[in-house]
Protein backbone atom coordinates (compact mmCIF):
# COMPACT_ATOMS: atom_id res chain seq x y z
CA UNK A 1 0.00 0.00 0.00
CA UNK A 2 1.49 3.25 -0.91
CA UNK A 3 0.80 6.65 0.56
CA UNK A 4 0.58 9.74 -2.10
CA UNK A 5 2.14 11.42 0.43
CA UNK A 6 3.67 12.04 4.07
CA UNK A 7 0.24 13.95 5.60
CA UNK A 8 -1.87 10.99 3.73
CA UNK A 9 0.29 8.55 6.19
CA UNK A 10 0.15 10.63 8.83
CA UNK A 11 -3.42 11.20 8.68
CA UNK A 12 -3.78 7.05 8.44
CA UNK A 13 -1.70 7.09 11.15
CA UNK A 14 -3.71 9.16 13.18
CA UNK A 15 -7.30 7.64 12.42
CA UNK A 16 -5.97 4.02 13.82
CA UNK A 17 -4.76 4.95 16.84
CA UNK A 18 -7.88 6.26 17.30
CA UNK A 19 -9.79 3.41 16.66
CA UNK A 20 -7.52 1.24 18.51
CA UNK A 21 -8.11 3.93 21.31
CA UNK A 22 -12.24 4.03 21.45
CA UNK A 23 -13.02 0.35 22.61
CA UNK A 24 -16.42 -0.99 21.87
CA UNK A 25 -18.86 -1.22 24.84
CA UNK A 26 -22.46 -2.71 25.27
CA UNK A 27 -23.92 -1.50 28.53
CA UNK A 28 -25.52 -4.51 29.97
CA UNK A 29 -27.07 -2.32 32.84
CA UNK A 30 -26.48 0.62 34.72
CA UNK A 31 -23.86 -1.41 36.74
CA UNK A 32 -22.21 -3.58 33.78
CA UNK A 33 -20.30 -2.59 30.81
CA UNK A 34 -19.01 -5.01 28.37
CA UNK A 35 -15.86 -3.88 26.69
CA UNK A 36 -15.04 -5.40 23.99
CA UNK A 37 -10.80 -4.30 23.26
CA UNK A 38 -7.67 -5.94 22.75
CA UNK A 39 -6.44 -6.23 26.03
CA UNK A 40 -2.49 -4.60 26.24
CA UNK A 41 0.19 -5.48 28.96
CA UNK A 42 -0.79 -3.09 31.59
CA UNK A 43 -4.87 -4.76 31.70
CA UNK A 44 -3.15 -8.32 32.35
CA UNK A 45 -1.13 -7.22 34.26
CA UNK A 46 -4.07 -5.03 36.75
CA UNK A 47 -6.44 -8.69 35.85
CA UNK A 48 -3.54 -10.95 37.61
CA UNK A 49 -3.27 -9.16 40.83
CA UNK A 50 -7.05 -8.07 41.14
CA UNK A 51 -7.55 -11.85 40.68
CA UNK A 52 -5.68 -12.14 43.90
CA UNK A 53 -6.62 -9.31 45.45
CA UNK A 54 -10.28 -10.71 45.45
CA UNK A 55 -9.80 -13.57 47.44
CA UNK A 56 -9.33 -11.78 50.43
CA UNK A 57 -11.43 -8.50 50.29
CA UNK A 58 -13.77 -6.57 47.50
CA UNK A 59 -12.19 -3.69 45.74
CA UNK A 60 -12.69 -0.55 43.61
CA UNK A 61 -10.44 0.82 40.78
CA UNK A 62 -10.10 4.43 40.59
CA UNK A 63 -8.65 7.31 39.03
CA UNK A 64 -6.11 7.39 35.98
CA UNK A 65 -6.12 3.72 35.09
CA UNK A 66 -10.15 3.59 34.91
CA UNK A 67 -9.66 6.18 31.86
CA UNK A 68 -6.70 4.16 30.29
CA UNK A 69 -8.77 0.51 30.09
CA UNK A 70 -11.50 3.17 28.13
CA UNK A 71 -8.95 4.32 25.49
CA UNK A 72 -7.18 7.35 27.05
CA UNK A 73 -3.63 6.39 25.51
CA UNK A 74 -1.16 7.61 27.92
CA UNK A 75 1.59 6.04 30.30
CA UNK A 76 0.97 5.45 34.21
CA UNK A 77 3.39 4.33 36.79
CA UNK A 78 0.11 3.47 39.36
CA UNK A 79 -3.27 1.48 39.59
CA UNK A 80 -4.97 2.95 42.58
CA UNK A 81 -7.12 0.89 44.46
CA UNK A 82 -9.33 1.10 47.34
CA UNK A 83 -10.40 -2.27 49.61
CA UNK A 84 -12.68 -3.02 51.99
CA UNK A 85 -10.65 -2.68 55.47
CA UNK A 86 -9.12 -6.64 56.69
CA UNK A 87 -8.22 -7.63 59.71
CA UNK A 88 -4.49 -8.24 60.76
CA UNK A 89 -4.64 -12.22 60.31
CA UNK A 90 -6.63 -11.52 56.64
CA UNK A 91 -4.03 -9.02 55.31
CA UNK A 92 -1.30 -11.17 56.34
CA UNK A 93 -3.11 -14.48 54.29
CA UNK A 94 -3.10 -11.68 51.55
CA UNK A 95 0.34 -10.41 51.92
CA UNK A 96 1.92 -13.82 51.52
CA UNK A 97 -0.08 -14.99 48.49
CA UNK A 98 1.08 -11.75 47.23
CA UNK A 99 4.76 -12.48 47.98
CA UNK A 100 4.40 -16.19 46.64
CA UNK A 101 3.21 -14.63 43.13
CA UNK A 102 6.67 -12.82 42.98
CA UNK A 103 5.04 -9.29 43.92
CA UNK A 104 6.99 -6.71 47.13
CA UNK A 105 5.75 -4.19 48.71
CA UNK A 106 7.27 -0.70 48.26
CA UNK A 107 6.38 0.42 51.70
CA UNK A 108 8.07 -2.11 53.79
CA UNK A 109 8.94 -5.78 54.34
CA UNK A 110 7.58 -6.39 57.55
CA UNK A 111 3.36 -7.08 57.17
CA UNK A 112 2.59 -5.75 60.59
CA UNK A 113 4.21 -2.04 59.24
CA UNK A 114 2.12 -2.69 56.09
CA UNK A 115 -1.30 -3.74 58.33
CA UNK A 116 -0.16 -0.73 60.37
CA UNK A 117 0.28 1.65 57.40
CA UNK A 118 -2.97 1.21 56.07
CA UNK A 119 -5.06 1.13 59.40
CA UNK A 120 -3.40 4.92 59.91
CA UNK A 121 -5.46 5.76 56.25
CA UNK A 122 -2.43 5.43 54.76
CA UNK A 123 -1.26 3.76 51.52
CA UNK A 124 0.82 1.17 50.94
CA UNK A 125 2.29 -0.19 46.99
CA UNK A 126 3.26 -3.33 45.58
CA UNK A 127 4.72 -3.71 42.50
CA UNK A 128 6.28 -6.83 40.73
CA UNK A 129 9.68 -7.86 42.83
CA UNK A 130 12.31 -5.82 41.97
CA UNK A 131 10.00 -3.48 40.37
CA UNK A 132 9.10 0.09 41.32
CA UNK A 133 6.99 0.84 38.61
CA UNK A 134 4.07 0.23 37.61
CA UNK A 135 2.64 -0.30 41.19
CA UNK A 136 -0.48 -0.66 42.82
CA UNK A 137 -1.19 1.87 45.20
CA UNK A 138 -3.59 0.07 47.77
CA UNK A 139 -6.05 1.88 50.63
CA UNK A 140 -8.61 0.96 53.08
CA UNK A 141 -11.42 2.44 52.50
CA UNK A 142 -12.34 4.71 55.28
CA UNK A 143 -13.49 8.19 54.43
CA UNK A 144 -17.28 8.00 53.61
CA UNK A 145 -16.51 9.11 50.20
CA UNK A 146 -14.03 6.54 49.72
CA UNK A 147 -16.50 3.78 51.34
CA UNK A 148 -19.26 5.39 48.77
CA UNK A 149 -17.18 4.40 46.22
CA UNK A 150 -18.52 0.90 46.43
CA UNK A 151 -22.26 1.39 46.30
CA UNK A 152 -22.07 2.81 42.53
CA UNK A 153 -19.09 0.88 41.30
CA UNK A 154 -19.11 -0.37 37.80
CA UNK A 155 -18.55 -4.16 36.69
CA UNK A 156 -16.42 -3.93 33.52
CA UNK A 157 -16.49 -7.16 31.64
CA UNK A 158 -13.43 -7.85 29.61
CA UNK A 159 -12.58 -10.23 27.16
CA UNK A 160 -10.08 -11.54 29.83
CA UNK A 161 -11.90 -10.74 33.09
CA UNK A 162 -13.75 -8.59 35.17
CA UNK A 163 -12.80 -5.13 36.75
CA UNK A 164 -14.71 -3.21 39.00
CA UNK A 165 -14.29 0.55 38.56
CA UNK A 166 -15.77 3.72 40.44
CA UNK A 167 -18.51 5.47 38.59
CA UNK A 168 -18.12 7.40 35.66
CA UNK A 169 -19.33 10.46 37.50
CA UNK A 170 -17.01 9.94 40.23
CA UNK A 171 -14.48 9.65 37.81
CA UNK A 172 -14.94 12.97 36.39
CA UNK A 173 -15.96 14.76 39.41
CA UNK A 174 -12.64 13.55 41.91
CA UNK A 175 -10.65 14.35 38.40
CA UNK A 176 -12.03 17.88 37.66
CA UNK A 177 -12.37 18.94 41.16
CA UNK A 178 -9.92 17.54 43.35
CA UNK A 179 -7.04 16.66 41.48
CA UNK A 180 -7.25 18.91 38.50
CA UNK A 181 -3.73 18.35 36.78
CA UNK A 182 -2.96 18.77 33.24
CA UNK A 183 -3.57 15.26 33.03
CA UNK A 184 -6.28 14.89 35.40
CA UNK A 185 -8.60 17.07 33.37
CA UNK A 186 -7.44 15.12 30.21
CA UNK A 187 -9.03 11.97 31.60
CA UNK A 188 -12.15 13.73 32.36
CA UNK A 189 -12.80 15.05 29.16
CA UNK A 190 -11.72 11.49 27.43
CA UNK A 191 -14.40 9.91 29.87
CA UNK A 192 -16.99 12.54 29.10
CA UNK A 193 -16.18 12.29 24.93
CA UNK A 194 -17.15 8.35 25.58
CA UNK A 195 -19.73 8.43 27.63
CA UNK A 196 -21.98 11.70 26.42
CA UNK A 197 -25.30 10.62 26.51
CA UNK A 198 -24.63 8.20 29.26
CA UNK A 199 -23.36 10.63 32.34
CA UNK A 200 -25.55 11.85 34.99
CA UNK A 201 -24.58 15.69 35.41
CA UNK A 202 -26.55 16.25 38.18
CA UNK A 203 -24.58 12.84 40.12
CA UNK A 204 -20.83 15.05 38.98
CA UNK A 205 -22.37 17.76 40.83
CA UNK A 206 -23.21 15.58 44.19
CA UNK A 207 -19.84 14.55 44.18
CA UNK A 208 -18.01 18.12 43.51
CA UNK A 209 -19.98 19.19 46.65
CA UNK A 210 -19.20 16.23 48.76
CA UNK A 211 -15.43 16.70 47.57
CA UNK A 212 -15.66 20.49 48.21
CA UNK A 213 -16.94 19.84 51.49
CA UNK A 214 -15.25 17.02 53.30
Amino acid sequence: FIFRSQTEATFIKFISLFLISWPAMEFINKNTIKLDKIMNELDKFVLKFIRILEKYTDYVIISGYVSILFGRARATEDIDIFIKELTKEKLNILYNDLIKHKYWCLNSGDVNEVYNYLKDGLAVRFAIEKEPIPNFEIKFAKKKLSQEAFNDRIVVITPLGEIKISSIERQIAFKRYYLKSDKDLEDARHLEELFKGQINIKKIDVYKNLIENE
